[in-house]
Order: C-alpha cells, then structure tokens, then sequence
C-alpha cells in the first residue's frame, strides 16, 4: 500500500479532522506572524540605530528631537516625545534642574517600556502555539488510537493489516501538531533575541536623552550666572 497524506486525513475520525483543521490554521496564523514581524522588528532596529546616530551627531537638542520628528515610525519617536514633553512641562512648572532631570528620567523609562509592549504585541500567540500545538496533536492522536482500537473490537481481529492503518492514520496529528510547534518556538526565540538588542538601543537612546537634557540645562544656568554677574 502507497502512503498517501491525503487518503489517511480522508479517512481520519471527525474529531482528528477537527483537531488537523485546527492545527492548520494556528500554523497559518503563527507564519502570519512570523513574516509580519520579521519585517517590522527587522526596520525597528535599523530605524533606531540611524535615530540614535543622527541624535548624537546633532549640536542642540532641539536640532536632535526635529531629526527623529522626520521619521515617526522609529522606536525612538514616541520615547523622545514622552522625554519632550515632560521636560518642557518641568520647566513650565520652575522645577529645579535636579527635579527636571529626575522627571525626565521616568518619562524615558516609562516610553521604552510602552514602546517594547508595543513591538512585543502579538508575540503571546507564537510562545501559545508552540507549547500547545504538540498536545493538541497529541489529542488528536490518542482519539484517533482510540477510534481504531473500536474499529478492531467491532472488526473482532487484531491483524497488523487491520491495526497499522488506524493508528498510522491517528499519528498524523501529532506530526502535523509538532510541524506546527517547532517553527513557532524558533520564531519566538529569534523574535525576543531582536527585541532585547531592540531593547538595548532604547536605553541607551535614553540615557543619551537624559545627557543632552543636563547639558542644556546646565548650559543655560551658567549663561544665566553670568548674566547675574555682568549686572
């Protein structure tokens, strides 16, 4: 007998057909995912390293925060914009220099955080299908086993050519289960390893936020110390 997929699905019990439809579209919906963010992380990182050498390379930090205002799908936008307006709303409020940096110091970190929840969205479904898929196949399995062992009761023989063929068919699910888990775990694995680099350059664009705040703050309190002498 010719081993052919499609013959045993056919032949399959409707609760295996359940489970491999099920199985199916987690692996449509997991590869999706797969290919949407490799994509999307992929430009994230990129985006963020050009953002971060543009920020550093710029005299002021006015000129530093209009150069990542021209691309606001960079990482790096919505954390120098949470780190803008906290600065500007400290200083509104006469904030001390110390107070201003402190605050600016938890909108940055606050930022990073929503932006990682951001490109982390999503990755949940790959982590769910790559430990359940191997059980729903399993599932899959053990019912069809035992719709086989039925069929032999009925049969009332106990041949290998009676047997082999159930049980073949029943074992399909948990190969389909474990093609479905084992793309999904390295998916996951090679999607938190980016965001983590991801996650490094968001700090480090942080802490050179947080730099060029002190400067300039400390720059004009110094222009306005000489100012108070010269009078």
């Amino acid at each position: 007998m010719e081993f052919s997929f499609l013959q045993m699905v056919s032949q399959a019990s409707l609760v295996s057909k359940v489970v491999l439809g099920f199985l199916v579209l987690m692996s449509i919906g997991s590869w999706g995912l797969m290919i949407q963010k490799f994509f999307s992380l992929g430009a994230a990182f990129r985006k963020a390293k050009i953002g971060i050498e543009r920020f550093d390379n710029s005299s002021n930090l006015r000129e530093a925060v209009q150069s990542l205002g021209a691309d606001p799908a960079s990482p790096l936008y919505y954390v120098a914009h949470q780190g803008v307006l906290e600065f500007n709303r400290s200083k509104e409020m006469g904030n001390a220099t110390e107070v201003v940096v402190d605050n600016v110091r938890r909108a940055l970190r606050q930022g990073v955080a929503s932006e990682l929840a951001r490109l982390q969205n999503s990755l949940s479904f790959l982590a769910t299908t790559s430990n359940t898929a191997p059980f729903i196949g399993l599932f899959g399995t053990v019912w069809g086993i035992m719709h086989s062992f039925h069929s032999i009761g009925l049969l009332k023989t106990a041949s290998l050519a009676t047997v082999a063929p159930g049980i073949s068919e029943a074992l399909v699910a948990t190969a389909i289960g474990l093609g479905v888990a084992i793309p999904a775990t390295v998916g996951f694995n090679i999607f938190m390893g980016k965001l983590s680099q991801i996650d490094t350059l968001l700090v480090n664009f942080a802490g050179y936020f947080l730099n060029r705040v002190q400067r300039e703050l400390n720059a004009h309190r110094q222009v306005q110390r000489t100012g108070a002498t010269e009078l």
